[in-house]
């Protein structure tokens, strides 16, 4: 059954405000919950702090990150190629307040227009079966015509196992992350190091990950050679040092935008129960894709 929006004005209650912080950063407070619920899925959204998707739980089981780490914390969007804004990442894309509405069932935020880069973006979640869908659109504010890529970046603990369709040989730069092929997916097992480390593949439109108690799966567009901005591609996924945070992302199609154009990126986000030993198999795989559009 979905769950109309509400709108959550305790935020000191809410769970980010024990989690752990690394010394010396700021600490991000949670600023204006939103929450919007499908069945035994719920999502929480900070409309205030870039509107973050800071939880997503089936029933009370959470698969988020609740890492608290200035600039790198919840679910994101950016746009790409990231060479043209480095780091950090822009302040009205991904921590300044959104401005919210209501469209029947949905939740909808609206980012301010960055002076410096010309792009806004616009967030849109939607209570769907079994799933809820997140549209990002990407508005060009400039005078001129220009390229550019959706973004989606979802921090989850630094455990666990993350899979998609790519062979592992077609994953770049080779040798910094170790994966395993077997049913036509590469599989990769969490390994602690000391170092930053960040892959990039053209999946098949779908990307996977488990902590051995729930399988979030993303589904989105599935993008051809040649698509993705410069230097960046469909599936990527970065493991930041030590046992802190994994990165799932997934990008959409490097597009030009005339002048007050925009461009959509749709990505069904689906939680389901799923008892495992965070080891490939064929019945994560069926589970993975048994609900892909």
């Amino acid at each position: 059954m979905k769950k109309f929006i509400t709108a959550t004005a305790l935020a000191l209650a809410f769970g980010l405000a024990a989690s752990a912080q690394f010394p010396g950063m700021p600490k991000p407070q949670p600023q204006d919950l939103r929450t919007i619920s499908s069945g035994k899925l719920t999502m929480t959204v900070d409309a205030g702090n870039g509107a973050k998707i800071l939880s997503f739980k089936y029933e009370d089981k959470e698969i988020i990150s609740q890492l608290q780490m200035f600039n790198a914390f919840g679910s994101t969007f950016w746009t790409s190629p990231q060479a043209e804004w480095n780091w950090p990442p822009v302040a009205e894309y991904d921590r300044l307040p959104y401005e919210v509405e209501t469209k029947g069932e949905a939740l909808v935020m609206n980012g301010k227009p960055s002076e410096k880069f010309g792009y806004s973006i616009r967030k849109e979640f939607v209570p769907g079966e079994d799933c809820i869908v997140v549209n990002y659109s990407i508005i060009n504010h400039s005078d001129q015509t220009r390229k550019v890529a959706p973004w989606e970046i979802t921090r989850v603990k630094g455990e666990g196992l993350i899979f998609f369709e790519c062979p592992s040989s077609e994953i770049w730069p080779e040798g910094l992350m170790t994966f395993s092929d077997k049913y036509g997916c590469s599989w990769y097992n969490f390994d602690e190091s000391k170092e930053n480390r960040k892959i990039n593949a053209n999946g098949k439109g779908w990307l996977a990950y488990t902590n051995g108690e729930l399988l979030l799966v993303k589904d989105f567009s599935d993008l051809e050679a040649g698509q993705a901005a410069p230097g960046e591609d469909e599936i990527q996924v970065y493991v930041n040092q030590g046992q802190t945070f994994i990165e799932l992302e997934s990008q959409g199609a490097y597009l030009s935008l005339a002048p007050g154009e925009s461009l959509t990126y749709s990505v069904r986000w689906m939680l389901l129960p799923c008892r495992n030993d965070c080891k490939p198999s064929k019945t994560l795989l069926k589970a993975a894709k048994k609900n892909l559009k």
